[in-house]
């Protein structure tokens, strides 16, 4: 079983990950005064590396919009080892067997990669213009029937028609997806995108939501942040607290029926596959799943450029991600520097309980 079959196998299974006790506001957390961003340089006390603890953590809930369904693909034909198992050992409850090698290939997953974003990218556009890198299809969400197949590198001029939508010279309902082929990438102007889109048209404007995993949002956001060539504990630090942020809005979304969160510097700054980079990727990966955790609830890990913009937008309650860069530069370890700006927390990992 590949990469995106175990993927896709663990999404189809939402039990195998369970809840979390609950989102934890920054606010209410008692956290270190923070280093004056005037000083030459950034110290820290010493203290003993935060601790670990595994937790928990749900898909999101189903929404109101059905979930587009995958091409059929032929059924593989048993292997015979697995017919000779199962005459030698029977089991009780046939019906709840799980496929042993799905099994695995979801175990050696990063987590990130079973839990879905949902990023608003676009809001009340008049028009917009979408390709795809390989092709891929427009699909109606409510029958999740094939409208179009969209060539590889065709481009096509979208616009909002009142509540039904406009690609080229074809007239489409309000809510569509566009999905690329497997490994391909969705162009919405000159920025590319993994996942697929949600296109909705309303009042004659289109909304549209990339919804792409948690690992692949990540990879861009810590990319769009911070500079991919800053020391690797800064980035892991920075990849951390972007995680716990993401899944805060994973939990509890801006718009439950359409999107977690937005794009901007409002939440925290996606820019598709422009801002990836190996060394992003990588801080990305060597933390999978783990976030800033209060009690076994995830923490809304607010940050900022600076120690002064922290303390201005968030009441000194956040990360600075210049003191981060700085204590970093000293030697300090992604899990110090987050015990630094956000005290009284601890990193906590989300499991996936596979049985």
């Amino acid at each position: 079983m590949n990469r995106q079959a175990a993927i896709d196998w663990l999404k189809q299974r939402p039990w195998l990950i369970v809840p979390v006790l609950g989102v934890v506001p920054l606010v209410g957390i008692p956290l270190m005064n923070q280093v004056s961003s005037t000083s030459g340089t950034v110290t820290v006390s010493p203290s003993p590396l935060l601790p670990t603890a595994v937790v928990t953590l749900p898909t999101l809930a189903s929404t109101s919009l059905p979930a587009l369904q995958a091409t059929p693909k032929p059924s593989s034909s048993p292997q015979s080892s697995q017919k000779t198992a199962a005459k030698a050992m029977q089991s009780p409850k046939p019906a709840q067997a799980v496929n042993a090698q799905a099994v695995q290939s979801a175990i050696n997953l990063s987590v990130d990669a079973a839990i879905q974003m949902r990023v608003l990218i676009h809001a009340a556009a008049s028009r917009l213009s979408i390709s795809t890198s390989g092709g891929g299809g427009v699909f109606d969400v409510q029958s999740n029937r094939l409208l179009y197949e969209l060539p590889a590198r065709s481009g096509y001029e979208m616009q909002a028609d009142g509540s039904t939508i406009l690609l080229g010279s074809l007239r489409l309902p309000s809510l569509i997806w566009i999905d690329p082929s497997p490994t391909g990438i969705t162009y919405v102007g000159d920025r590319g995108y993994r996942g697929r889109l949600l296109i909705a048209s309303s009042e004659s404007r289109l909304w549209v939501v990339n919804y792409v995993n948690l690992q692949q949002y990540l990879y861009s956001v810590v990319g769009s942040e911070v500079s991919p060539s800053w020391p690797m504990e800064a980035l892991k630090a920075q990849a951390v607290a972007a995680r716990s942020y993401a899944l805060t809005y994973h939990l509890k979304p801006v718009k439950r029926d359409l999107y977690d969160l937005g794009s901007d510097e409002y939440y925290q700054v996606y820019k598709g596959i422009e801002s990836e980079a190996a060394r992003t990727r990588q801080a990305v990966n060597s933390t999978s799943g783990e976030f800033v955790s209060y009690r076994g609830g995830v923490v809304e890990s607010l940050y900022a450029a600076t120690d002064d913009i922290v303390m201005e937008a968030f009441q000194g309650r956040g990360m600075s991600q210049i003191g981060a860069l700085g204590l970093a530069e000293q030697g300090q370890t992604y899990r110090q520097i987050l015990g630094a700006y956000y005290a009284g927390t601890g990193i906590a990992q989300i499991q996936m309980d596979i049985e």
